[in-house]
């Protein structure tokens, strides 16, 4: 049965919109510029009729495009004049950035007149100004990136988090981290029961350092009245294996791994490409597999997991990758309806405000 997108609408939805689930888009800030992500957003339309977009951008460019794509009854534009560069400091942006396309993004889920925004921005000014703007809930120390990895996991993949909004975590950020993906797991995903694995140099009890075996003790302790189960540590091999549906570390080692997953993925396909094309037989070979290798380049295709999650926020950011392609923006404005739709933000917020006075009372 198709939901009833219009109860759960925030109250501030523009009236043009009435009836869609919005989602609040940065326009400006991808490496390939407003027209990627405007038909992005027309591949979400044209397969969802109950979205509606929020544009933030400079309006003249914006409009041809949103023209061009028959967008114009399914979104409205909001200028903004200035756009965040890739390498503008986060601190710089948070003095002068009020005139640019993610600020005003950010400021309508601020307003409740979009539930999500969608940003390929720079990845360090979108979460400073997240931060200021939406604050960080009660009982959150630290926010986290969460993304989905490849997996064998029935779904397909898995989340992993923290990957690169902060580089330290102690043992109750941990906690917190795994908390929020069980969160993510359950709404994004449809894992009724995540299972949650820490991230480690080994499965040994006696591994790690001081903060992750605490954080073993935590994550065990909270399993039985949180609604997931606890494997304990998992290493980096174990990730694509299945072996857990939500896997959590720390920012500087979810992003070493992210990138290294990433190179390598891309490593392999310029590889098997090569192997392809080196004689008459290897070519003749891949017309015969063209079906299965279509099938393997979509299944390991990273724009169709593009978007990493903050967590830990008044309001649900998704943030895809820079050089994304229509494509991939569309897998990530897909992520964010989804998540939209299950009414995340409120969900976390609960889940987290059901832990947060037993982490206050820890030593």
């Amino acid at each position: 049965m198709k939901p009833d997108v219009q109860a759960d609408l925030p109250s501030a939805v523009p009236p043009e919109l009435a009836g869609k689930i919005v989602i609040s888009v940065d326009a400006m800030g991808s490496d390939k510029g407003p027209a990627a992500v405007v038909a992005g957003c027309a591949m979400s339309a044209k397969k969802n009729p109950d979205i509606g977009f929020i544009l933030h951008g400079r309006e003249a460019e914006l409009r041809p495009l949103v023209v061009k794509r028959h967008l114009l009854d399914r979104c409205i534009i909001r200028d903004a004049a200035e756009v965040v560069t890739m390498d503008a400091k986060p601190s710089v942006v948070m003095r002068r950035g009020k005139d640019t396309s993610m600020w005003s993004a950010i400021e309508s889920v601020r307003n409740g007149e979009a539930t999500v925004a969608v940003s390929c921005g720079n990845t360090g000014a979108l979460m400073a100004i997240s931060m200021v703007r939406l604050r960080k809930l009660p009982g959150v120390n630290r926010p986290a990136i969460a993304c989905l990895w490849p997996s064998r996991n029935d779904t397909g993949y898995a989340v992993m988090l923290d990957v690169g909004a902060d580089i330290r975590a102690d043992e109750r950020d941990l906690l917190q981290y795994a908390l929020m993906g069980a969160s993510y797991a359950r709404n994004g995903l449809s894992i009724e029961r995540p299972r949650i694995g820490l991230l480690n140099v080994g499965t040994e009890e006696h591994k790690g350092h001081p903060e992750l075996k605490a954080a073993q003790g935590l994550i065990a302790e909270a399993a039985p009245h949180s609604d997931f189960e606890y494997v304990g540590y998992v290493e980096g091999g174990d990730i694509p294996r299945g072996k857990a549906d939500v896997i959590v570390t720390d920012g500087f080692t979810g992003n070493v791994a992210l990138k290294t997953a990433e190179g390598t993925a891309s490593l392999i396909r310029e590889l098997l490409g090569q192997a392809f094309r080196h004689t008459i037989l290897s070519r003749i070979a891949a017309l015969l597999a063209v079906t299965s290798l279509r099938r393997l380049a979509k299944r390991t295709d990273p724009r169709r997991v593009n978007g990493g999650v903050f967590l830990g926020l008044n309001g649900t950011i998704v943030k895809s990758h820079g050089s994304a392609d229509a494509t991939g923006v569309s897998a990530a404005i897909k992520l964010a309806f989804q998540l939209a739709q299950a009414g995340f933000s409120d969900r976390l917020a609960a889940r987290v405000a059901s832990t947060s006075a037993p982490r206050q009372d820890m030593p």
